[in-house]
């Protein structure tokens, strides 16, 4: 049978790369599909979408080699490095989570936080400033680690969506903040081009702040129990969050490698006090899960986007919460002629919307796998999108779309000279 069929590959072979749609992007829409519905098993529905994928690109795509898309070659940068990063920061931020919650801090915040609804605002405020120079992966960690202790365990599933938002709405203009900003001032977009995100991050972050923060006053206020004198606070255990913090932030800016330092960090900490090693279990489901789907897209074959504009650009926002946003920056980067700021502020915060659009939204969901259910988290986080919109036509009337020049040496793409949208009054 098999000697019957090989003869006929190629003729499929022409017939699968003609189709108008691609049959790649039907497998990956089928796995995200999968994602959504059956959200108890994940893990298992993303490592089936990703054999398929996989399996038809070696089948049916000649042009396809395994080896050079995980290794690279001297034409194509493997995939290797965004996957043992990601891999890393999901591990090693859960290590990090467990060694602030058993710090004692979060026990001691209830007493200083405000009253009602203000008081998750604040929790959600604190997040929003820890990413603007930590990775938004820490920063949602931590402020999941707060929440888990001062709201008794009982986390709002619209409040986590807030927190997932509030943390990548944080770091979308720093680029120390996100893995996509950090990849532009690599490529050498200016730092300060890409701080205007922030006009469209802090409107998103009010907004999901208020409805985020009242959906989790009247689902758990914080308890208050009286001031807690006999909690006592665990500094080795501070020393060595800091540390890897410290440790992320410098392997980011020196080695573009944040996980570096983390585990560099981890393993010194070992040295101070214990480790609690048994979250890297807990996590390990969600970083296959997620590293998965990042092979998926990484797959796909998206050679270009649609002209550079403002239009464009808000539509990636919504594709950045299936689509994992390392490859749409990357080619957003090799085109040229984007606004930067506004792509940042659409890439970064866009992956919000779906609980597995971010690296954040992953992590957290290891300590709330409550938020895994794409129907649940949507309903209840109907703010964040809401949000989005808010935000990014804030942006547009401020600034109006403004492509940056060219910061590369060479001729300049001819679709910057497009005339712009002229901000309105």
């Amino acid at each position: 049978m098999l000697n019957l069929l090989i003869p006929l590959l190629p003729d499929l072979t022409d017939l699968v790369n003609s189709s108008p749609v691609r049959i790649e992007f039907i497998l990956f829409g089928l796995t995200l599909v999968g994602v959504a519905v059956f959200h108890h098993q994940t893990m298992r529905v993303a490592l089936i979408g990703l054999a398929s994928i996989l399996a038809f690109k070696l089948a049916f795509d000649p042009g396809f080699n395994l080896v050079e898309h995980i290794i690279g070659s001297e034409t194509e940068h493997g995939e290797w490095s965004i996957l043992l990063n990601l891999a890393g920061l999901l591990l090693g931020f859960a290590i990090l989570a467990k060694h602030f919650e058993d710090s004692g801090i979060p026990l001691k915040l209830p007493d200083y936080l405000p009253d009602d609804w203000k008081g998750p605002f604040v929790l959600l405020a604190m997040t929003f400033v820890l990413s603007s120079f930590l990775d938004n992966i820490a920063a949602a960690m931590i402020g999941g680690a707060v929440a888990h202790v001062v709201f008794k365990g009982k986390v709002h599933i619209g409040f986590l969506a807030a927190l997932i938002a509030a943390s990548n709405a944080g770091g979308s203009g720093s680029v120390v903040g996100d893995t996509t900003t950090t990849m532009m001032w690599i490529d050498g977009v200016a730092a300060t081009d890409v701080l205007h995100a922030y006009v469209a991050a802090v409107p998103a972050f009010f907004i999901i702040g208020y409805f985020g923060a009242r959906q989790q006053d009247k689902f758990q206020p914080i308890l208050r129990e009286g001031p807690r004198e006999g909690v006592i606070i665990q500094w080795k255990k501070i020393i060595v969050v800091a540390m890897i913090l410290a440790g992320a932030i410098a392997a980011n800016v020196f080695l573009d490698f944040p996980a570096a330092g983390v585990w560099i960090a981890i393993i010194l900490g070992a040295f101070i006090t214990k480790t609690p090693w048994e979250e890297l279990q807990h996590s390990l489901k969600g970083t296959i899960f997620l590293l998965s789907l990042v092979m998926c897209a990484s797959m796909m074959p998206v050679e270009e986007l649609p002209q550079a504009s403002w239009q464009t650009t808000f539509g990636l926002g919504f594709l950045s919460s299936v689509f994992d946003n390392i490859p749409l920056t990357k080619l957003a980067l090799e085109q040229g002629g984007y606004d930067w700021g506004m792509l940042a502020y659409a890439v970064g915060y866009g992956g919000s919307m779906i609980w597995f659009g971010s690296s954040a939204g992953v992590a957290l969901s290891n300590l709330f796998p409550e938020a895994r259910s794409a129907v649940s988290y949507v309903r209840h986080g109907w703010h964040v999108i809401l949000a989005y919109i808010v935000g990014f036509f804030i942006l547009l009337a401020v600034r109006g779309w403004e492509p940056h020049e060219p910061y590369r040496e060479g001729p300049a793409p001819a679709h910057i000279e497009a005339p712009a949208v002229p901000a309105q009054p």
